[in-house]
């Protein structure tokens, strides 16, 4: 059995050899080395935090912005053993299979492989997130038995689903850290190492592969890893960053020959209130707005999603469509419901009106981007900087889906759909984000146009992958966490390939 293991209690200028180093303790890095603890590998996973948050540590984390407002660096992912899953809300879907391929109205798009390639690995990644039973193609027949499903008229948007990660006692939801902390330390193995920093990530003199990676603690202690593969996990900032700071063989950075580290940053935006949807009948399915127990394991929501055919037709981007509060009608509104109740033929006198929020997939832009600034860290780091930029034309393509979705409720007869936002500040102003750092060490098969292979390998590098979802060539509109495990459980068959 293995104990977790402070760094600050090691040796001064301790060299550690393992197999495999994993930087970083999320739900990239735990899955991965897990993944790999049947096998005679040893695995160090290097993990900057520890148990708890420890605020000098979150410093680490600290960076600046330009361009569109997005939220402080350090505020959407967390320094410490589990990652981001010590705030995440749960929320699992997998890609549709759209999201893989090359969509011509989005330049940049198509992944190096099918969702297929992928679907092998979905099992076993639900399983970790605790998310039920694989049931996403089921929501509809297991809703309408508990009650009416609202009705869309034929077109382009269809009623889709998300499952929640749910820990033991129906808490939401799984703390890859906790809930993993005895799995790791039973895996002879693995050996966790806390409170780890690396500050660097040192080539051969050819540049050929990683000769060593430097490791630090706050307390002033320094040491090297020597592993023969390095996989990063530190997420979608941290990865780029480490690549981008360790320059003193390539002068640009580790796999950044051709100016691709940083790049391509995304996340998906959550504007609120951007529409309101008026039920006609009132009656609202307890699974739009809420988060449903199906009885089975399985805790789901309904949400609206448009089909691969409208957006290719509309030339859309991905987004998932949610029901949220109710609201009241304005005098506006509410001579709406009573013209379209009499054009429509219905019973409006129960009407009732729900907020519209929504995930949204924005176009794949090479300038919205990190790169390294002059101030440093507590350790010696360049810290970052992101520019953001959210276009007209990001939230112009949305409004056309929800334009669709609206046309749809009429030609039910289920309701009426009024969109609030027309103006880019009307958008702005009640934006949400979801914490998705996706796209900065970009996959793909031409090393000009990615940072890794299809494989995760950082192009030009025998033995330097990356994990999660920084790799991600285009976002999609679902949530991550479920996507980038499968991906990293295919990354941990490939490793077993070529290390054993």
């Amino acid at each position: 059995m293995s104990a977790f293991v402070d760094a600050r209690t090691l040796a001064a200028g301790t060299v550690l050899k393992p197999d495999i180093a994993i930087v970083g303790g999320g739900p990239a890095g735990i899955s991965l080395a897990l993944a790999l603890a049947a096998t005679k590998l040893d695995i160090l996973l290097l993990e900057s935090g520890s148990m708890n948050l420890d605020p000098a540590v979150q410093d680490m984390y600290a960076g600046s912005q330009s361009g569109d407002d997005y939220a402080s660096l350090d505020a959407g992912r967390l320094r410490t053993l589990g990652g981001g899953t010590n705030h995440w809300g749960g929320w699992c879907r997998p890609l549709d299979a759209s999201d893989f391929e090359k969509r011509d109205w989005v330049p940049h798009s198509g992944w190096p492989f099918p969702r297929t390639a992928l679907d092998p690995y979905y099992p076993r990644a639900q399983a970790l997130v605790e998310a039920g039973p694989w049931i996403y193609d089921q929501g509809d027949r297991l809703a309408s038995a508990k009650a009416p499903m609202l009705p869309l008229g034929h077109g382009g948007l269809y009623t889709s689903w998300f499952q929640f990660s749910k820990m033991r006692g129906d808490v939401l939801p799984t703390r890859f850290g906790v809930r993993y902390e005895a799995d790791i330390k039973a895996a002879a193995t693995i050996k966790p190492l806390l409170n780890a920093n690396v500050t660097a990530i040192r080539l051969t003199p050819d540049a050929r592969r990683v000769d060593r990676l430097d490791v630090a603690t706050l307390t002033g202690l320094r040491f090297t890893v020597k592993p023969r593969h390095v996989v990063l996990a530190a997420g979608g900032m941290e990865n780029a960053r480490l690549l981008l700071a360790s320059n003193d063989v390539m002068k640009a950075g580790v796999g950044n020959q051709n100016d691709m580290v940083g790049r391509f940053f995304g996340d998906n935006p959550i504007p609120r209130d951007v529409a309101t949807l008026v039920v006609f009948s009132g009656k609202r399915g307890p699974y739009y707005g809420n988060n449903l127990n199906m009885g089975n394991g399985a805790i789901m929501r309904a949400v609206f999603a448009p089909t691969a055919a409208f957006a290719r037709s509309r030339h859309i981007m991905g987004s998932l469509t949610t029901m949220e509060h109710p609201v009241e009608l304005d005098e506006t509104g509410k001579a709406a419901v009573i013209t379209a109740a009499i054009a429509l033929g219905v019973d409006a006198s129960n009407a009732r009106a729900f907020s519209v929020g929504c995930g949204m997939e924005l176009m794949p832009d090479p300038d919205r981007r990190l790169t390294l600034t002059g101030e440093k860290d507590a350790l010696g780091l360049p810290r970052l900087k992101l520019h953001m930029r959210v276009t007209d034309d990001d939230f112009a393509r949305y409004r056309l889906t929800l334009a669709e979705l609206g046309r749809q409720l009429l030609a039910s007869g289920a309701g009426l759909l009024r969109l609030n936002c027309s103006h880019r500040e009307e958008w702005l102003k009640n934006m949400d984000w979801g914490h998705h750092h996706l796209g900065t060490v970009r996959m793909h098969s031409n090393p000009k146009q990615g940072v890794v292979d299809g494989d995760g390998k950082v192009h030009g590098l025998a033995n330097l992958h990356v994990a999660g979802s920084a790799v991600f060539p285009t976002y999609g509109a679902s949530n991550p966490t479920l996507n980038l495990l499968a991906l990293t459980l295919r990354l941990a068959d490939h490793l077993k390939r070529i290390a054993a």
